[in-house]
């Protein structure tokens, strides 16, 4: 399980926002992670705002025009389901490398909190959702919150 060494991160992110940007594809999945990913923002102490988007791919354009708005931090939630051609693998890179580069351009922490997974099961089982063994929704706004404020602290 990819959870396994994960960190307990404990976040005090008073005074900062984390725009939330989640695809609609996969409607179960994407409401644990959108409701795990404000979770974990209220317990930070985080302001947030919830941007839905058509679907993984369009996460990215959306990414960027909040980073250059001065978004605090970010959080992009999504889903991608392996199916039987090679459309997974470009949407996966397309997306990774998105993000990435919004981050690193923008110097904006990017909580990568989409699921790439090879079917319903393992998205289910990483959603949030009440019998899911991870949230990465919440791990998402975690990791960009965490990262603002060392970013704020050099």
């Amino acid at each position: 399980m990819s959870g396994a060494g994960a960190p307990e991160l404990s976040v005090d992110a008073a005074g900062l926002t984390v725009e939330i940007v989640a695809s609609q594809w996969h409607t179960e999945v994407m409401d644990g992670l959108v409701a795990g990913a404000i979770r974990a923002a209220e317990a930070a102490g985080a302001g947030y705002r919830v941007t839905r988007v058509a679907g993984a791919v369009e996460l990215t354009v959306i990414a960027e025009a909040l980073a250059r708005n001065g978004a605090d931090a970010i959080a992009a939630l999504g889903v991608v389901i392996k199916g039987a051609t090679p459309h997974f693998e470009y949407v996966c890179q397309s997306v990774t490398l998105g993000l990435t580069d919004v981050a690193r351009e923008h110097l904006v922490p990017v909580g990568f909190g989409v699921l790439t997974c090879d079917d319903d099961a393992q998205a289910l089982d990483r959603a949030g959702l009440p019998g899911s063994r991870e949230d990465k929704g919440a791990e998402a706004v975690e990791a960009a919150l965490t990262t603002a404020l060392t970013l704020r602290s050099l």
